[in-house]
């Protein structure tokens, strides 16, 4: 497909919502209009919006002006909208499992789609990568606090997320040190402790809990103890959601009917089990959404322009089925497949997780 042949693009955003995606959305429009004159359509809510297509909307310059600065997304996202599939409530009011791919197919010749843009996380890229399997001209743009795409060194949404869970971080400790506590504090990580090991390396922490490091509560408690003995009566623990404990498992609050675990629960269950190992007054806060609102910062407003501006580009290049990633400090594109390949994971025996032992922190092993 020649440039020239090119006059329609989409652009969606799915998975859990993170600053940066507008940014990402504003870089789309500016350049596909800018520099290829071509027009511009939201597909709302991930995927839904060709699955039901009158859940589009135009993007126009207009239509971007001033969403640099704010979260979410303007286009609305979805975590339920896989098309390969789709929950379908029946009338009796239980769920359908159906295959909407070729439907999804059908509206985006039949929206005049010349190309799309697929924003969002590991589920989202595997959907991205199947429709590019099925023949559609695919780009993907990373997107996810946890930072556990493969690719890429880092993507849009962390660096936001990590100010804030430090920013809790800061204000944690002045009542923590006041009343002579200690502050449990849970935070995203599925499967990797990114976003728990920068936030409590840089909120100073005194333990963080991983997944990738198995823990002991008596080697915590232990900690927590030394402490109290050194003077220092005030603690703070930053545990992932997904963190495990060492002959145990993760803790799950359920599952959806995706069959999508669940995961919540195991800051309170380590504040519960060092309260009764230790007699200390723990207080524990869930930080849960809160990560993945707000303003973007200006690492992730620099770095969502930079992947828009450089999807476009591939789509003009016809270099579809990739992905822009930054590999230190260009943007690239690579195979979809090579994002969606494996999780990326903190490294146990990494320099981050050596930085954060030489100040002191405990992570549960030794």
């Amino acid at each position: 497909m020649a440039k020239d042949e090119i006059k329609k693009i989409g652009i969606s955003t799915g998975g859990g919502d993170c600053p940066g995606l507008n940014p990402v959305i504003r870089a789309v429009v500016h350049t596909a209009i800018n520099n290829y004159g071509w027009e511009v359509i939201g597909i709302k809510d991930s995927f839904t919006g060709l699955i039901y297509p009158d859940q589009i909307m135009p993007l126009s310059l207009e239509h971007v002006r001033d969403i640099l600065h704010k979260g979410g997304t303007i286009i609305g996202t979805t975590n339920r909208g896989n098309p390969f599939h789709w929950e379908k409530q029946k009338k009796d009011g239980s769920v359908e499992i159906v295959d909407y791919s070729d439907r999804v197919m059908e509206n985006f010749e039949h929206l005049g789609l010349n190309a799309l843009v697929v924003v969002g996380g590991d589920g989202t890229m595997k959907i991205a990568q199947q429709f590019f399997e099925k023949g559609m001209s695919v780009v993907g743009v990373p997107k996810t606090i946890d930072n556990d795409l493969s690719a890429t060194d880092v993507t849009f949404g962390f660096d936001s997320a990590v100010r804030t869970a430090s920013e809790a971080l800061d204000k944690l400790r002045s009542t923590a040190e006041s009343h002579h506590r200690v502050m449990v504090v849970e935070m995203m990580g599925r499967h990797s402790g990114w976003i728990a090991l920068h936030s409590g390396l840089a909120g100073g922490a005194h333990v963080i809990l991983i997944p990738e490091i198995p823990f002991d509560l008596e080697l915590v408690a232990s900690k927590l103890k030394e402490r109290r003995k050194q003077g220092d009566q005030y603690s703070i623990i930053v545990v992932a959601e997904g963190a495990v404990p060492k002959e145990g498992e993760m803790s799950m609050l359920g599952k959806r009917p995706d069959g999508t675990v669940l995961l919540g629960g195991m800051g309170q269950k380590v504040g519960s089990a060092l309260s009764d190992m230790t007699g200390v007054d723990i207080r524990v806060l869930v930080l849960g959404h809160l990560q993945r609102g707000g303003s973007p910062t200006e690492f992730d407003r620099i770095l969502g322009t930079r992947y828009g501006e450089a999807a476009t580009h591939l789509i003009a290049e016809n270099d579809f089925g990739k992905m822009v990633a930054l590999r230190g400090t260009a943007i690239k594109g690579v195979p979809i497949t090579e994002a969606i390949g494996q999780t990326k994971q903190v490294y146990p025996d990494g320099t981050m997780v050596k930085v954060a032992r030489s100040m002191g922190i405990c992570f549960g092993d030794k």
